[in-house]
């Protein structure tokens, strides 16, 4: 039984080695970096030139509230003098009322702009990671990190790095649709 004790245990140590080795080069950690694929795709700078001119829209719409406000404002100073106490009483309080309208409306264009961007910007993250995720099914990789900038990844070799790769297919993709 000795005899076939140490043929078995080089035998399971040969096989050890060899699963070790084996799975550790079919199991390479990639990564891709999450801004160049955000900055890179076609799909963001669409849905950012959409929003920014949404955005510009409602923030001129609000400019021309304010204008407005602003010569009504220079009317009643020049004709300040000219009115009765009453008339001046009711002249601040339509101004007043207007300008706390005004107030409102702008915070609540700023409050739907934020919650606009984050809702788009979501949107463009769920593409990417869908693709991402299809694609490392694809080219058979256990994991595949993202890389942020901001210290998920500190350091990786060029040839762990998948960006330039995802992000060309991705953006054929994208046009593909």
């Amino acid at each position: 039984m000795n005899k076939l004790a140490l043929p078995i245990s080089i035998l399971a140590l040969a096989a050890s080695i060899f699963s070790f080795f084996y799975l550790q080069s079919s199991s390479d950690l990639v990564y891709v970096d999450v801004n160049k694929l955000l900055d890179g795709y076609k799909r963001t700078k669409i849905v950012k030139a959409e929003f920014d001119e949404k955005a510009k829209t409602m923030k001129a719409n609000v400019d021309s509230l304010l204008a407005d406000w602003q010569n009504e404002l220079k009317a009643y100073e020049k004709e300040r003098s000219e009115l009765s106490k009453k008339e001046l009483e009711l002249k601040q309080q339509l101004l007043s009322n207007k300008q706390q309208q005004i107030n409102n409306y702008q915070q609540a264009v700023q409050k739907q702009l934020v919650e606009e961007d984050k809702k788009v910007t979501q949107t463009v993250i769920n593409d990417i990671n869908d693709f991402v995720k299809e694609y490392g099914k694809k080219k058979g990789y256990k994991v595949i990190f993202g890389a942020t900038g901001n210290g998920t990844i500190m350091y990786g070799e060029k040839g762990a790095d998948l960006t330039e790769e995802v992000l060309t297919q991705l953006n054929a993709e994208f046009e593909g649709k």
